[in-house]
């Protein structure tokens, strides 16, 4: 199987009505451009425009509407009025880090006694664990209350009955066919669930039980006699998982991830402050968010203890929390060296002829299970498969899977159940476990569904741009004006622009593997850089050419400056 170069460029949505176009223009004080984006986006409309525009927790709909929110709070009502203990067991991933960061300090607020648990990777295994559920109960937890996982665990679920343990769970994963046995499940995939937005991360729905819970405290009196805690200032630990968990920013996640980020850079929660400088991160926006800072905490959770990530979170001492950033910064480059070898065995394994038409699932002994997810999205990211790594440890294997446009991941391990011991996820994320003699037999199903969903068009990559530009419209008052749809993410790209019959000049290697040029189109041009572009785009530079490219400023020498960067380079086409 080769390495994929090649790409498909296609227009992310057909243009908006011009006189929309207008009318946001006039009504909201936009650039043109920004307006053609914000109505491809936000909506034509002036009001929804403006919304998204200037997001508001106002905006958010009643927590209540998520699916048994009323009979969580309820019980968690009881527990802090009867001063019992609740106990917290979230996931090892930076969506389960920040919720249970969310829910220990959230829950303490409002008067509740609180402890957390997350579990060990390598010796606990994804998901509630049975027993933690027992330990709880022997520190005197009456209630549990799970973050981003639990929405499967029907045998833990029985456990907590047998125990008298009130199981509440919280999660945003997708619900299989039969429900935990649960004092009440939080989640706005179940059925009956009238919330509007669907999308949110596990921190997401944590923080709607934390507002819904405020709510109902206030309306019994509890804030008579103590100030009620303002909970905006949680937002940033909702905006740290939200962007991690690569969910969509829009609708609500945009609201949340939007104030949340402006909360994280007033560096008000010394663990952050202090992860962002072992990042080298002065600004921190959604890209260096997914890039930096949740890979430092993810690593915690990957190769040691994702307990420290939850402490550092929570953490008020200054000096503990330098300390803590330093250990997870160490976490993070052991997690890199890992993480290369085992892409190297995987890429080996492709090359042997390892794989199907439509998919990749590669096995190898010894690899590390917290690695495997990671390892995947590169392998996606190479060969443009939906790609399922697992990690075999003698008889049993854990999976990672990631998946591409076109193919829902968990509605294609729903096809290949009779091979699994157990799974979950989403449309292009999911983890399983398997028997290590079950493993050829899920290679077949699993390519047998992707072909049965997937065509050749679709293993081809596409990059969908938002519009045709000419070099003499750009400027910076416009990428600032750009900057007004931020943060850009899932869901909401960084604009992506077609540049048309332009020639490149000036062509500079610059790094470890970049480019530097200026660009000319017509009597304008302006500087471009290229990160780690591939070696065949040097064909293509002497003639004319086509570009796609997002704007950006440079500062140099106290200058700032225009510049492009470029995603991908063809010859140059007819329109």
């Amino acid at each position: 199987m080769q390495t994929v170069t090649a790409r498909r460029w296609q227009e992310r949505s057909s243009s908006p009505d011009p006189a929309s176009v207008q009318e946001l223009v006039s009504g909201l004080q936009v650039d043109r451009l920004t307006a053609h984006l914000l109505a491809q986006r936000g909506g034509a409309d002036l009001t929804a425009a403006r919304d998204f525009l200037e997001p508001r927790l106002q905006q958010l709909p009643d927590p209540f509407l998520i699916g048994e929110m009323e009979a969580a709070v309820t019980r968690l009502v009881v527990a802090i009025q009867g001063g019992e203990k609740i106990a917290i067991h979230g996931d090892y991933d930076v969506d389960g880090i920040s919720g249970t960061a969310l829910l220990v300090e959230g829950l303490r607020a409002l008067g509740a006694e609180v402890d957390y648990f997350i579990p060990l990777r390598l010796r606990d295994g994804y998901g509630l664990s049975a027993d933690h559920l027992r330990q709880a109960v022997a520190a005197g937890a009456r209630v549990a209350v799970s973050v981003d996982c639990g929405i499967s665990a029907v045998d833990e679920a029985e456990v907590a009955r047998q125990l008298g343990l009130d199981l509440i769970i919280t999660d945003h994963h997708q619900p299989p066919a039969i429900l935990p046995a649960a004092c009440a499940i939080v989640n706005p995939h179940l059925p009956d669930s009238l919330y509007p937005d669907k999308e949110l991360a596990g921190v997401g729905v944590a923080f709607m039980l934390l507002v819904a819970l405020r709510s109902r405290l206030r309306d019994s009196g509890a804030f008579a006699a103590k100030p009620e805690p303002d909970l905006r200032y949680s937002l940033d630990l909702v905006a740290l998982g939200t962007i991690a968990d690569v969910v969509p920013l829009r609708g609500v996640n945009r609201i949340l991830t939007r104030i949340g980020l402006a909360i994280i850079n007033q560096g008000q929660r010394p663990g952050l402050k202090a992860l962002a400088v072992a990042a080298g991160i002065r600004q921190v926006t959604c890209g260096n968010v997914a890039f930096s800072l949740a890979p430092r905490l993810n690593a915690a959770g990957r190769l040691e203890d994702a307990n420290l990530g939850v402490e550092l979170l929570l953490g008020s001492d200054g000096a503990r929390a330098t300390e803590l950033a330093a250990l997870l910064d160490g976490f993070n480059r052991e997690r890199q060296g890992v993480e290369q070898q085992v892409l190297a065995e995987a890429i080996a394994q492709v090359e042997a002829g390892k794989g199907g038409e439509f998919s990749l699932v590669l096995a190898g002994e010894g690899w590390h299970p917290g690695v495997i997810g990671i390892v995947a999205s590169r392998l996606v990211e190479r060969y443009h498969r939906p790609t399922v790594l697992i990690a075999v440890d003698g008889e049993t294997g854990k999976g990672s899977a990631r998946s591409i446009r076109g193919l829902h991941l968990y509605q294609t391990l729903q096809a290949c159940t009779a091979d699994l011991a157990g799974y979950g996820g989403h449309a292009f994320a999911a983890g399983l476990s398997i028997a290590a003699e079950r493993i050829d037999s899920f290679v077949v199903a699993f390519e047998q569904a992707a072909a049965a969903v997937l065509s050749a068009d679709d293993l081809l990559p596409v990059l969908l741009y938002d519009g045709e530009v000419l070099i003499e419209d750009l400027s910076l008052p416009i990428l600032a004006d750009l900057q007004r749809l931020s943060p850009f993410g899932a869901g909401n790209p960084e604009p992506l622009f077609l540049l048309r019959n332009a020639r490149a000049q000036q062509v500079t290697p610059c790094g470890t593997g970049h480019l530097k040029f200026s660009i000319r189109q017509g009597g304008s041009s302006l500087p471009c850089i290229a990160f780690s572009y591939p070696p065949h785009w040097a064909e293509f530079l002497p003639g004319e050419i086509d570009l796609l490219v997002t704007l950006q400023s440079n500062e140099w020498k106290d200058r700032v400056s225009l510049q492009l960067r470029v995603k991908d380079i063809r010859p140059a086409q007819d329109a």
